[in-house]
Parts: structure tokens; C-alpha cells; sequence
């Protein structure tokens, strides 16, 4: 369960705090790991570190644009160590420039991201996919995922936790924010930040008697990796909407694609997660549960 006290502890400004990153030598920044999660979790949410990049990136290339991160999440970041962003610079031209970014704790890598850079051109040709017809925030249920600044909304899916909730693999989420960041990085990073909350979610929901209120308990779930490609300079006024399919899941991992539109129908951004979703080993349950995968 999520305590009144969680909902008081975090905050939009909080969060935006915590993606502003240091500089920390040439090509080197650092960012803070925030507090605890739900139930008192130690393990800092991967796209904190993800967010965390963007806005590195963007200090790093100042003058381009992000246009897509890939993610891979190899190791837990821990709360309480600050974690170090290291950035390899692959190559840096005119229009484009890309990198490697290495998030580093306790001296070993934990994610690992590749991010693409552009000066954005005018248009040769355009079309978007249209943002889904579902219903509106005001119909929509109001989500346990409490956050000052924030506002979360769940189509036709009252509690996204519950084994008892079936339905279609797919899940839709209106989110407001109090304030958007008028710095583009910024904004990219506050928008890829919620592309990991629901996708392991969606998978589960088509299946009877398993939801992840039994994540870290008996079942072991995990982003494993995450791609956000980013289709316009993000600005928004109202709610985004987030749309995510699950199109697969098996062998342990599951893949998720999704949407962000605006309400005005313009499409923000395009993201994809494969996920981790396998039985707790015996050795886990040695593990306190508050940091367990």
C-alpha cells in the first residue's frame, strides 16, 4: 500500500529537482538517487535515471534536440549513493550527434543508454497515428500513484494492481501535471519518465489471478529495457495521454509499445519496454524485499 505520507514526500517539484544534474568533470555529471518508494522500496525507479540522461544530454549538446534514448537496465540503482553519469560522445556533427550514456554506483554500470541528437529541419512530408477515441479524464478512474503536481487517470480500470481486473493487454492513462517545464530537455525527461509505470501492468492484466500487487512478493518484475522516440519539440498544455499495448509475453519477458498524444491529438512521442516477469527463485526470498527486482 501507498501511505498518505508517500503522496506528501514526492512531488512534481521534487521530481524536477531530482532530474537536474551537476556537473561533475568533462563529459561527467551527477545526479541524486531522491527518496524511497512504496513501502519503503530502495530501489530508484529506471527512468529517474533515464530522465536524469536526458537532461545531461542536453546540457552536454547544447542547441540539438533529443530525439530518441534506448535503455538498458542492467543493475538496480540503489537510494541514498548519488549515481554518476558518464557520457561517451560516439560522434557530434552539425545536425546530429550521439552518445553512450553510462549511469555508474558503487563503481560498477547500471544502465547503460544510447541517445540521438538533432537540429530539427522543416518538413519534407508529415502524418501521425491518431490518438486513440477513449474516454476522457473526467470518466476516468482515479490511479493510487500519488504524486503532488500530478494527476493520474485509468481507462475502464479501476485498480491496476489487482489479479481480479481482466482485460484486453492494453492500458490507457491520462496524466496532468501541475507545470510543464518550458526546457525542452527537461520536458523530454519529465515524459519519458512515466514510459516504465504501466507496461508490465498491461501485460498482466490478461491474465486471471496474477497483477503486479504480487510484484517483488512471488513474482520477480522488472524494466529491462525502455526506447522513447520523441517526435516533436514537447510542449503540452492539459493532459497527456498514454497508450500502451502488450503484444507479447513469454520465456520470462514481455514487450509493450505505446503512445503519448496530447488531448489535442498531436502525437508527442513513441515508446516501446520489454519487461521482466518471472517466478520469485528461492534464493530471491534472501533478499529484503525492499530491494528486490
Amino acid at each position: 500500500m501507498t501511505t498518505e505520507s508517500d503522496a506528501v514526500l514526492w512531488s512534481l517539484d521534487g521530481l524536477l529537482a531530482l532530474f537536474e544534474v551537476t556537473s561533475d568533470g568533462p563529459d561527467r555529471f551527477r545526479g541524486e538517487t531522491g527518496l524511497a518508494g512504496a513501502d519503503d522500496r530502495q530501489v530508484v525507479e529506471g527512468t529517474q535515471v533515464m530522465a536524469q540522461a536526458l537532461v545531461a544530454v542536453g546540457k552536454r549538446f547544447e542547441g540539438k534536440s533529443i530525439r530518441s534514448v534506448h535503455a538498458v537496465f542492467s543493475r538496480a540503482v540503489q537510494v541514498g549513493l548519488p549515481v554518476e553519469l558518464v557520457i561517451d560522445v560516439v560522434a557530434e556533427g552539425r545536425s546530429t550527434a550521439t552518445a553512450v550514456v553510462s549511469a555508474v554506483q558503487h563503481g560498477r554500470r547500471a544502465i547503460t543508454m544510447t541517445v540521438l541528437t538533432d537540429v530539427p529541419s522543416a518538413d519534407v512530408i508529415r502524418h501521425h497515428a491518431a490518438r486513440p477515441e477513449v474516454d476522457p479524464p473526467a470518466d476516468a478512474h482515479e490511479a493510487d500513484l500519488p504524486m503532488m503536481g500530478r494527476q493520474i487517470r485509468l481507462v475502464d480500470v479501476a485498480d491496476v494492481n489487482s489479479p481480479d481486473e481482466v482485460g484486453p493487454p492494453e492500458l490507457h492513462a491520462w496524466l496532468h501535471y501541475d507545470h510543464v517545464p518550458r526546457d525542452d530537455a527537461t520536458a523530454k525527461a519529465l515524459l519519458a519518465y512515466f514510459t516504465g509505470h504501466l507496461g508490465i501492468s498491461t501485460t498482466m492484466r490478461a491474465h486471471a489471478g496474477i497483477g503486479t500487487a504480487q510484484a517483488h512478493h512471488t513474482v520477480s518484475t522488472a524494466p529491462m529495457t525502455i526506447t522513447v522516440s520523441f517526435h516533436e519539440p514537447v510542449s503540452w498544455e492539459g493532459w497527456l495521454l498514454y497508450t500502451h499495448e502488450s503484444t507479447q509475453v513469454g520465456a520470462g519477458m514481455s514487450y509493450v509499445r505505446g503512445t503519448v498524444h496530447t488531448e489535442a491529438g498531436d502525437l508527442l512521442a513513441s515508446f516501446a519496454q520489454e519487461g521482466l516477469i518471472r517466478p520469485l527463485r528461492q534464493v530471491d526470498t534472501g533478499i529484503d524485499v525492499r530491494s528486490r527486482l
